[in-house]
This record gives structure tokens, C-alpha cells and sequence, in this order.
């Protein structure tokens, strides 16, 4: 695992720049994928515009004024929040802080905070004093639906990331009653389809706001909702992140830390010699002394979760079975003789669930882009990313550990239920419009 590029430089580089500790994988590969589904959103709606499904809109801006006081106050505010923590994690970050905890904690350098406020503050008046004219004028411009790509992307990011610590807290509400604030603060814990969910909501408004159509932004927006999913779980794999499945019982893992097959009885052995981490959430330090490193605990050995499935011959055991060593969830027991920070494995192996969804979402993106000049009715190709995604999540969810409901004799996941909703929503969609016979033209 490469909880961040420090790890991802030492194992391919054999270099130790501990400075690239700041830098999260997770962190990393979503911002990728945000970068991907930009890319794959701003070529769908300019194949719209050229149809004529999506038209420009003309506004009115102001240019050659000089920078506003509110401008110049927005920009210091956010380089000195921006300089406070980064100039932080550079040179005051305490040793024994992780860069997750740093940046979600109180600390940071002031004296960096204020010279990159100054600084950004600096450029905006620079900025706007090069472009001043003696009169500032009015002028009446065109924008079309693709040129608001950034503008929903970084919607989406915020809200994203709004709806997934608000899902995640409501998925996990014991665990948020007991440390609210940390709980809402905390760099972990984010729930996909929380996010999902809010960052749709804002957009919509956006767009709505905006004068674009909202049935050919989401039909637009399906292919690159799909492939920035997908991007977005090999963040989750690479990391380490705990968004993994239940035991894979075929399996154990070797002195070398490798996937082997188990012998008979040998999955129940180490669950019994584990058995501290599996019932209190605990394992040894470097010392002996039993320390809190998972929260998934249980209160018998029975009730530990897992599948006993023996992978095809020519593919390798971690395909099936993975123990996510040097997770950045510190999550597991430790690996012999690793002094790194991230010295931790599983200690029977998982499904790598991450992995699975990664190459699936992959392929149903390679769908929908097919698919996507070749559907004539507005809001089929949603209705069919909510579906699909509906199935995939559905399915995965049958091997993945997550907070269950009690519904009656039911016990579904958060997921589930909102993956159930996605697919009936999409088939209520794509039954309306054919009904209402509303096609392209």
C-alpha cells in the first residue's frame, strides 16, 4: 500500500523525501478523478451544443475595474488559510501528527498564513490594476453550458465532500454522538453516495440558475459520473482507506505477508489468536502494549464476517484475498520489523473490494460511452447510469463490511437501500420519458 507518495517514491525510487508525506494517494487519485470527469463532461456538452440540445447565454460583466476591497479580503483570507496549513505541514508539524490530522486540526503557521495571504491579495490587485481602463465598461457576453465545466466541478467537490461526511455521520451516528467534532473533522470517513446525492442537489440548482437544461446536463454527465468513480476507487485500493470487503476465509496470510490458501481450521486459528483485535478493536505496539487500531469490532468471533471463495489458479491469491499492508488507516497488526509509520496489515485477508468496483465502473463507462451517441430519448443515458450503478453497488455490497439497518427482517446497508432507490429511480425515469415520447429530434 501507498498511504502517500513518500511510500509511492521509496518502493519504485528507493528514495526517502519525507516531505511527500503531505501528500495523500487517496487524496491524489480524487483529484484525478475530478480532472477526468472534467474532461469527459466538457466533451459530452460540446457535442450537445453542436446538436443544438444546449444553448449559450449572454451575460452582462463590468471589466476595468480595479480590485473591489471584498476581493482583496477574499483572496488574504483564503492564501492565509492556504499558508497556515501548508506552511504548517512543512516545517511545524509535530512529529507524532499525522498530515491528515494536522490538516483537520487547529494548528498551523501563522507568519506562512499572512505572507501567502499578502501575497495572493498582491496578485489579484496586480491583476486587476493591469486591465483597469479609464472608465470601466459594460459588456454583453456569450457562455455556453461548457464553459461552466469549473464551475461544477468545484460545486461538486464541495458539496461532495459535504454530503459524504453528513452520510458517513448518519451511517455511523453512535460513533457521532460520542465526538461530534471530531467525527465531522476527522480526514476519514466519507460515503460515496452521500456525496453523490448533495453535490447533485447543488448542481441542479446551478444549472437551473444558469439557464441549462437540466435533462441534457445529467444525460451528459452520466459517462463522466461513471469514469470518475471508477478513478476514484483505485484512490481507496492504493491507499488503504478501510473501504474494503469481509474475510475471504480461503485464504491466510504467509510470514512474508502474502495471500497463501488456508489449511483446514487455519482461518479459525488466527481468528482466535487475533482474537483481541477482532473483539476489542485491538493489537500490539512495537512495545507489547495492546493499542486501539480498528473500529470494526464484534462481540464474538462468530459474528466476524466472511466468504469462503478459492480464486482461479491463474490469477494471483491478492486478487481475492489482500491484507492492505502499510494502510493509512494504521489498521491491523503489525509487520514484522517495519519501523515506518505505516507499519500495519490485515491480519486474515480481505476482498479488495476497491479493486473489483475499479474494474467494473471502468467497463460500464466504456458502455455508456458507446452507448451515448446512439440514444435518441433525453434522459435514458441517466436513467441508465442510475441503474447500472444501482446493480454494481448492490452487488459489491454483498462482500463489503457496513453499518446494516434492521427493516423488519431485512438488515440492508445505507448503501444498498440508496442503490435500490438509484435503480428504481432510473427505471421511473426512463419509463417517463417514453411515454411522453420525448427524443432528441
Amino acid at each position: 500500500m501507498y498511504p502517500n507518495l513518500y511510500y509511492v517514491f521509496k518502493a519504485w525510487f528507493g528514495v526517502e523525501w519525507k516531505g511527500l508525506s503531505i501528500l495523500n494517494t487517496f487524496g491524489l487519485m480524487v483529484a484525478i478523478a475530478f480532472i477526468v470527469a472534467a474532461i469527459v463532461l466538457t466533451s459530452e456538452l460540446k457535442r450537445k451544443e453542436k446538436l443544438g440540445l444546449l444553448s449559450p447565454r449572454e451575460e452582462m460583466i463590468t471589466v476595468g475595474k480595479p480590485a473591489t476591497l471584498a476581493e482583496l479580503i477574499l483572496n488574504a483570507l483564503i492564501g492565509f488559510v492556504f499558508g497556515f496549513k501548508v506552511i504548517g505541514l512543512l516545517f511545524s508539524r509535530p512529529a507524532d501528527m499525522n498530515p491528515q490530522e494536522y490538516i483537520f486540526s487547529g494548528q498551523g503557521n501563522v507568519v506562512g498564513g499572512i505572507l501567502i495571504g499578502l501575497a495572493l491579495a498582491g496578485m489579484k490587485w496586480y491583476d486587476k490594476n493591469k486591465q483597469k481602463l479609464k472608465e470601466p465598461e459594460r459588456r454583453n457576453v456569450r457562455i455556453w453550458p461548457h464553459d461552466r465545466v469549473g464551475d461544477i466541478i468545484i460545486l461538486g467537490l464541495v458539496f461532495g465532500i459535504i454530503g459524504a461526511k453528513l452520510f458517513d455521520n448518519l451511517e455511523n451516528w453512535d460513533e457521532f454522538i460520542k465526538d461530534p467534532v471530531g467525527r465531522l473533522f476527522s480526514a476519514s470517513g466519507l460515503t460515496f453516495y452521500g456525496g453523490l446525492i448533495v453535490a447533485a442537489i447543488a448542481i441542479c440548482w446551478y444549472a437551473s440558475k444558469r439557464g441549462i437544461r437540466l435533462i441534457h446536463l445529467v444525460d451528459a454527465a452520466a459517462p463522466a459520473l461513471m469514469i470518475a468513480y471508477a478513478v476514484g476507487r483505485i484512490g481507496c485500493q492504493v491507499a488503504g482507506d478501510g473501504d474494503w470487503g469481509i474475510y475471504n476465509s480461503a485464504y491466510v496470510i504467509n510470514k512474508e505477508g502474502k495471500s497463501v490458501l488456508a489449511q483446514e481450521n487455519e482461518f479459525q486459528t488466527v481468528l482466535k489468536n487475533d482474537s483481541s483485535y477482532f473483539l476489542h478493536g485491538e493489537a500490539p505496539d512495537a512495545q507489547g502494549k495492546m493499542v486501539y487500531v480498528t473500529d470494526r469490532k464484534h462481540s464474538s468471533l462468530a459474528e466476524v464476517q466472511h466468504a469462503n471463495f478459492k480464486g482461479a489458479s491463474f490469477l494471483p491469491n491478492w486478487f481475492f484475498a489482500y491484507a492492505y499492508p502499510k494502510n493509512v488507516n494504521k489498521d491491523g497488526i503489525l509487520i514484522p520489523g517495519d519501523k515506518d509509520e505505516h507499519n500495519r496489515m490485515l491480519p486474515l485477508p480481505v476482498f479488495p473490494t476497491p479493486l473489483y468496483e475499479t474494474i467494473a465502473c471502468s467497463l460500464l463507462f466504456l458502455l455508456l460511452w458507446v452507448l451515448r451517441t446512439r440514444i435518441k430519448m433525453p434522459g435514458f443515458m441517466f436513467g441508465i447510469y442510475l441503474i447500472i450503478n444501482g446493480i454494481e453497488r448492490f452487488t459489491i455490497e454483498k462482500i463489503r463490511v457496513n453499518t446494516t439497518y434492521t427493516i423488519g427482517s431485512l438488515h440492508p446497508t445505507q448503501a444498498e437501500i440508496i442503490a435500490l432507490a438509484l435503480l428504481l429511480g432510473g427505471i421511473g425515469l426512463i419509463v417517463y420519458q417514453y411515454l411522453h415520447k420525448k427524443s432528441y429530434g
